[in-house]
Formats: structure tokens, sequence, C-alpha cells
């Protein structure tokens, strides 16, 4: 089902979402800076397909928990000082792009369909 959600919105035509930051835009995982004084750090979009950006929460929790290179990232990020929400974002991100460039790289290897 988290797979069929991100498929969905790339739709029939995944060659008009251009580039991974736009995806990523769609799916509401672009970071918005949300920077005050000397605190420099983003957030999440509000916008995009919320059902994608629900998939995309479902993915890294699910790789937080049993996803050896995830875990250790997550234990890198929190050494780093960063916070949870914080390593969530940026590993909604990376998600994205990994989905991005599947996404791509399929559309391109078969034919157009009718």
């Amino acid at each position: 089902m988290t797979a069929a959600e991100l498929l969905l919105l790339a739709g029939y035509n995944p060659e008009r979402i251009r580039s991974e930051g736009a995806f990523a835009k769609l799916c509401g995982a672009c970071p918005i800076p949300a920077s005050s004084g000397r605190t420099n750090r983003h957030r999440l979009n509000r916008g995009g397909n919320r059902q994608a950006n629900a998939a995309l929460h479902r993915i890294v929790v699910t790789r937080m928990r049993g996803h050896r290179p995830t875990i250790d990232y997550v234990a890198r990020r929190t050494s780093e000082g960063k916070t949870k929400p914080e390593i969530m974002r940026c590993l909604k991100r990376y998600v994205a792009r990994e989905v991005f460039s599947m996404i791509r790289r399929r559309s391109l290897a078969t034919p157009d369909a009718p």
C-alpha cells in the first residue's frame, strides 16, 4: 500500500516530474527555512500530497526500527544534536530521492503504454 501511494503520485506520466526536488515538493518532503535569530533550521513543507507524505513517514518509521544503516544514521545525527523531527525530515527527503530515481529509471526502461 505504501509503494502504491507513491506510484499514484507519479501517475501514468512520470516524465512530467522533472527533478528530484519537484518530486519531493509533490510529496511534501521539501525543506522550508524556519530560521530565526541565530538558529539555522528547516521544517517540512506542509503542502503536497498528504497520502504520499504519510507513505514516506511510514517508510521512515519502519527504517528507523529495523534498517541498520538508518539506525546508524539516526544515532550519528542525534549525537550531532539534531532532534527526531529534524532527522525524520532528512530521511523523508532521502527516501523521496530514492523513490524518484526508481520511478525515473523504470519509466525510461519501459516503452510508453497506450
